[in-house]
């Protein structure tokens, strides 16, 4: 995890005045080394957690091609590394490290805006072009990496947090009507795109865009698409497999120590199993990380959602793994003291003691390893929510982990309501996923159900949960 930040004014102007105080909010992200990029136009700023090439991989990084000059900032991991390198050496690149962040810089410097149809990875990232003085930008598919921005006085200002926006400007947050409702309504999910605070956006997942004189321009270059089926029932589990596998064996790439959450449930064990075999080809152990609560076994009660304990699960899969195994226990009254870092990590109101105890969990992790692959996102992908298998739960109107907005509305002032309706607000964001939803003609109402349930966790559910991984890891990093 590192972060990034900037501000671009391409008719000049540019002081850097707050940049060091911008790199100092963000340096939790990136705690390893940092880096500034300073012009009459630019200023990038980055602080970067070293994970590939520690030693050639710093930024702001810069290449000549082409008779210009680019400047990245970059926040990611990119997958397909190797291939991408290969193919821009073949055209006459040269390096001079193994970082992503350089085949990053140099994929745009080739190929332009188009560089992100090439990428598979995580990223969020900017790249100054100095003779053009304009700004790209991009974001990855899924939206793991965040990028925040707002538009001031003729300038473009992004930061990998809101607090970044606020340092570079100098603002007060505020919020407004919209913004309350955010928080009441819809939190601890955002609407996406929408930063909560006044003026402040966040680049929504698979957007990329150019900032210059003439304004700012964005661009959505994916989406989730139906297309039919083919495969049978065996090339499709092999097809899954092979996806699967290809995806945790491309994120085990790494010059510091890697580790693996362990909850004992099939996401966590398949992904240890997994990372447990690669490492044993090299001669080394997997360090494994479990996260328990004191008296777990007295309070523990059965939900839709966890319909019991992971404790036996996780006890299975260390003796079949051969792992280094490290539980780490928490009790209340930490979870209670860590919910106010965890507000101010994620800069927003979010998911309670989940956020707590993920914090307290990761700070535990850090000291044994730098990079922990989890599961995280594995349920809305492969529909492991109840509102996937129950008919009554998946039939309801409405965002079927949300179903009390009244109840909700009712903390908030008259001042407000009485400018927005909450349930009208809640069921028109429901209303335009669904409608958005891409389907193929003459499904079954199943069907076409099912899509809309994949829809509206990728762009709400998913997102929340990448909110909460991305801002409570405190100097750690999740691929």
């Amino acid at each position: 995890m590192c972060g990034i930040a900037g501000e671009i004014r391409p008719k000049g102007g540019i002081s850097g005045d707050r940049a060091y105080e911008v790199q100092s909010v963000l340096k939790r992200r990136g705690p390893d080394s940092n880096g500034l990029y300073l012009s009459d136009s630019a200023v990038l700023v980055h602080t970067r957690l070293c994970v590939v090439d520690i030693e050639n991989g710093r930024q702001p990084m810069s290449c000549l091609r082409g008779g210009g000059r680019y400047v990245i900032v970059y926040n990611g991991e990119l997958y397909n590394t190797s291939e991408i390198r290969d193919e821009l050496i073949a055209r006459g690149c040269e390096f001079h490290g193994h970082s992503d962040t350089e085949v990053v810089l140099y994929a745009f410097a080739e190929f332009g805006s188009e560089c992100v149809y090439k990428f598979n990875g995580i990223f969020a990232f900017a790249i100054w072009d100095e003779k053009k003085r304009r700004l790209f930008f991009a974001r990855d598919r899924i939206g793991v990496k965040p990028f925040f921005y707002t538009l001031e006085d003729g300038g473009f200002l992004f930061a990998s947090e809101i607090k970044g926006i606020l340092a570079a400007t100098g603002r007060q947050p505020e919020i407004d009507t919209q913004g309350v409702m955010e928080m009441m309504l819809i939190g601890p999910g955002r609407t996406p795109g929408y930063g909560v605070f006044k003026g402040i956006e966040e680049l929504k997942p698979a957007c990329c865009g150019f900032y210059d004189e003439n304004g700012l321009r964005l661009h959505q270059y994916w989406s989730l698409t139906d297309r039919e089926h083919t495969e049978s029932f065996e090339q499709t589990a092999e097809h899954v497999r092979f996806l699967v596998t290809d995806a945790i064996q491309r994120q085990l790439v790494s010059d510091v120590p890697i580790g693996t959450f362990l909850s004992g449930g099939l996401d966590s064990s398949l992904i240890s199993s997994v990372a447990s075999r690669a490492l044993k080809e090299k001669g080394e152990v997997l360090k494994t990380f479990t996260v328990s609560y004191k008296n777990n076994d007295r309070y523990f009660k059965a939900t839709k959602f966890q319909p019991n304990s992971d404790s036996d699960f996780v006890g299975k899969m260390v003796d079949y793994l051969g792992c280094d195994s490290h539980i780490v226990e928490i009790d209340t009254p930490e979870l209670v003291q860590a919910l106010f870092d965890a507000v101010e990590a994620r800069d927003l109101p979010g998911m309670a003691d989940v956020d707590s105890s993920l914090l307290l969990f990761c700070r535990e992790i850090k000291k044994h390893v730098t990079v922990a692959l989890s599961g995280e996102c594995a349920d809305e992908i492969f529909g492991g929510y109840p509102w996937f298998r129950d008919p009554t739960v998946r039939s309801k109107d409405g965002f079927p982990w949300a179903q009390s907005t009244r109840y909700r509305a009712g903390f908030i002032r008259e001042e407000f309501t009485s400018l927005i309706d909450p349930e009208d607000y809640v069921q028109q964001k429901y209303l335009d996923t669904v409608n958005s939803t891409s389907k193929l003609q003459n499904l079954s109402p199943l069907e076409s159900r099912m899509k809309e349930m994949i829809n509206l966790n990728h762009n709400w559910f998913m997102q929340t949960l990448l909110d909460d991984k991305v801002a409570n890891k405190n100097k750690f990093t999740c691929k």
